[in-house]
């Protein structure tokens, strides 16, 4: 949570009164309610809900894309959390003395950046993140806490959303802006200054653990995973539908989305191992004299020395790839760099439908022309591919299939990332098997189906 507006900005907030807060008239009929009421509890600080529900529509009015989202959370009142904060079941809990000295438009923000953490799925990956790095207890939760805010607070301010001064920015610690949260994370180390943010609780939808004051899986009012998973894909459809909208950080997570990871760059990342781990791309080199070269004075010897895999990426651009597929091809790509260790430079991306078109390295830009929407024959990208120098140590394909291949097994490891097609209807005559045995990818590759 990143929202200090008041004397609880540098110090824990303090305990509201012993009193329950009672419903507003004007509060939406699903919102919990408040059950100090039935109960004849007085309320001298109820919730005022026609403020908190004036910010959210002020919210929508400036983050629209996020509308969907803001009106997903269900308002719990609660005196146990310092200001607002949100579990993984999307009811966001709100102290109501919070809600009295805040202004609105920081009402907003607090809206807007409490609504990040779950369309991020901080929750999600700081569970994944504690497994990984072995991170437990509350410090080390407060640290995925604060990488979350660091992470979304480059673009929830501003454009209406005033900052608040104490609000968590990565230039505090001395990081880059524009990382993700799991950067973050490796970076941020539980300071003095700790103690001091500590009343930073966004609830478990910031960081996984399971707060106190918190409903459960089993509350009322919660989403259930159908709808939260329903609210995050209407929300990236949104933002996709409309681009330069939104914020590019937004519009990088709506790509994420509606192209979430496929499971072929596990594949990749395993043969890119074992094509190093065989010697690929292996050489002796004098750059660095061996070590043996101690027991003969006066004699040089080379190391071997290993350099990194070049990858090979040969896009099928015939008239029946799909735009959309091309785009998911082209997602992937980039998403190889991280298999190489961040080198754009080792990977060439080559177009072809009956003719293979130029080759270009990812680092000469971001936008890869890909020409063709002709026939199809991906022999002559396998070879163009195969001529590249240095010649790639893993080479990937991707296609609907519906192409001969090449009757031997290139040189290298080679992937065919797979655009699924329905079964062709059989002839009356039973087809021509020899054409299905073409067009069918070869035992060599290793076949993954993308989407």
């Amino acid at each position: 949570m990143n929202h200090p507006t008041a004397p609880s900005a540098v110090r824990p907030a303090e305990r509201e009164p012993d009193t329950a807060p009672a419903p507003s008239a004007a509060a939406p009929s699903r919102e919990t309610p408040d059950p100090a009421r039935a109960a004849g509890v007085p309320a001298e600080r109820a919730l005022d809900h026609d403020k908190l529900y004036t910010a959210r529509l002020y919210a929508v009015r400036v983050r629209p894309y996020l509308a969907t989202a803001l009106f997903a959370l269900r308002v719990v009142p609660s005196r146990a959390v310092p200001t607002m904060g949100v579990d993984r079941h999307w009811r966001m809990y709100v102290s109501p003395g919070f809600v009295d000295r805040t202004p609105m438009r920081e009402l907003a923000a607090v809206w807007v950046h409490e609504v990040a953490h779950l369309l991020r799925d901080h929750h999600g990956r700081g569970d994944r993140l504690a497994r990984d790095l072995g991170l437990d207890g509350e410090a080390e939760r407060l640290r995925m806490n604060i990488a979350g805010d660091f992470e979304i607070n480059d673009d929830v301010y501003g454009d209406g959303l005033p900052r608040p001064a104490g609000a968590l920015r990565p230039e505090m610690l001395e990081l880059a802006p524009g990382l993700l949260m799991e950067d973050y994370v490796r970076a941020v180390r539980i300071t003095p200054n700790g103690p001091a943010m500590a009343w930073l609780d966004c609830g478990s939808g910031a960081d996984g653990r399971d707060r106190a004051w918190e409903l459960g899986p089993d509350g009322a009012d919660g989403l259930t995973p159908q709808e939260r998973a329903a609210v995050v894909h209407r929300v990236a459809q949104g933002i996709k539908g409309r681009p330069g909208s939104a914020p590019e950080a937004w519009e990088r997570w709506a790509e994420q989305v509606c192209h979430p990871p496929q499971p072929w760059r596990e594949l990749l990342g395993a043969a890119i191992s074992a094509a190093v781990a065989a010697g690929a791309g292996g050489d002796y080199s004098h750059r660095r004299p061996s070590r043996r070269a101690a027991a003969l004075p006066g004699v040089v010897l080379p190391s071997l020395r290993r350099t990194p895999p070049h990858v090979a990426v040969v896009i099928d651009t015939s008239g029946s790839v799909s735009d959309t597929e091309l785009g998911s091809a082209l997602l992937e790509v980039a998403a190889l760099t991280r298999a190489v260790g961040g080198r754009r430079d080792l990977v060439s991306v080559i177009a072809c439908d009956a003719a293979a078109h130029s080759a270009q390295r990812l680092c000469a830009g971001a936008d890869i022309p890909l020409l063709g929407g002709g026939g199809t024959d991906l022999r002559a990208g396998f070879s163009r591919a195969l001529r590249l120098s240095p010649r790639p140590d893993v080479l990937v394909v991707f296609t609907d299939g519906q192409t001969p291949w090449p009757e031997s097994a290139p040189p290298c490891r080679t992937i065919v990332g797979l655009f699924p097609r329905p079964p062709a209807p059989d002839s009356e005559d039973g087809g021509d098997e020899e054409d299905d045995h073409l067009l069918r990818p070869p035992s060599w590759a290793r076949v993954v189906e993308i989407g």
